[in-house]
């Protein structure tokens, strides 16, 4: 299978973004790629919030997710959009949902996946993020079939908490979706070990495409879209530029890595410890 993965800058107009995108696409599949994977938050990058309010819809009516599809059918190439910021509702009530979408090659949207884990926290370098602030939590794991593969799906900060990775593979998941924007000092710290860990606690690839570089809105984001194999091994990095780059996996090299180390087979279910007494 080969994968195309889009390292993007996204700004604070989804207009624009959408046309990246739609670009992005065209050039997957130039490029021979199955399926092409977008970071977190594609359409619409923007910390402030009174400001975003008026570029996000409801999913009917979201532009990049009109491209999205549009683009995927034109070009007969499934697309794994990292994340959209989505209303609930047509009311300005209520919080927003991070929502990722598999789009199949007829441009139908296939499975979609509300993050689960927000982001709250506050930094040394002075940086604060909310996002529970504005966003609803996702409640349900999702697993979808792309081809001879089953797609986990994950966004983001989901990374951080492996239990969630447990389900994806013990539901069957061989490739793990993790779309990310992540900042400068907790992806130089963290984001290739974490990444490199999923991959090898269930010998899954793990297919990370990342924001990168200084925003409209002021942040910075640290890059490096991924793709991990199933030993570990990391078979592409992207570095800082943003633009579209290809790989190409072997599935029965996770049969191969199972074979040696059979994680999931042995994985085994426990009481939680009991309270000191």
């Amino acid at each position: 299978m080969r994968v195309a993965l889009a390292q993007m800058c996204s700004g604070i107009d989804p207009a624009t973004n959408a046309k990246v995108l739609r670009a992005h696409i065209g050039e997957a599949a130039a490029q021979g790629a199955d399926i092409l994977f977008t970071p977190e938050m594609t359409g619409l990058v923007d910390r402030d919030r009174s400001r975003a309010a008026a570029s996000i819809y409801i999913e009917q009516e979201d532009p990049v997710l009109k491209e999205a599809c549009v683009s995927a059918k034109n070009e007969q190439i499934w697309v794994a959009l990292g994340s959209l910021a989505i209303k609930q509702s047509d009311s300005d009530a209520g919080k927003w949902l991070n929502r990722s979408f598999l789009i199949d090659p007829s441009g139908t949207i296939v499975a979609r996946y509300d993050k689960i884990h927000l982001f709250d926290v506050d930094l040394d370098t002075g940086e604060s993020w909310r996002e529970s602030a504005a966003y609803e939590g996702g409640a349900e794991a999702v697993v979808a079939p792309v081809k001879a593969a089953m797609l986990g799906l994950s966004v983001c900060y989901d990374l951080r908490f492996p239990a969630l990775y447990g389900a994806l593979t013990n539901a069957g998941a061989d490739i793990l979706s993790v779309p990310a924007a992540f900042t400068v000092p907790t992806g130089e710290a963290h984001w290739e070990i974490l990444l490199r860990a999923r991959a090898i606690e269930a010998g899954v690839f793990v297919v990370a495409a990342a924001q990168s570089g200084l925003h409209d809105d002021g942040r910075t984001t640290y890059g490096h879209s991924m793709v991990i194999d199933p030993w570990g091994h990391v078979l592409l990095d992207m570095g800082a530029d943003t633009g579209v780059a290809t790989c190409d996996i072997d599935l029965d090299d996770i049969a191969k890595v199972r074979s040696r180390i059979p994680a999931i087979t042995n994985r085994r279910t426990f009481a939680s410890p009991k309270g000191a007494l």
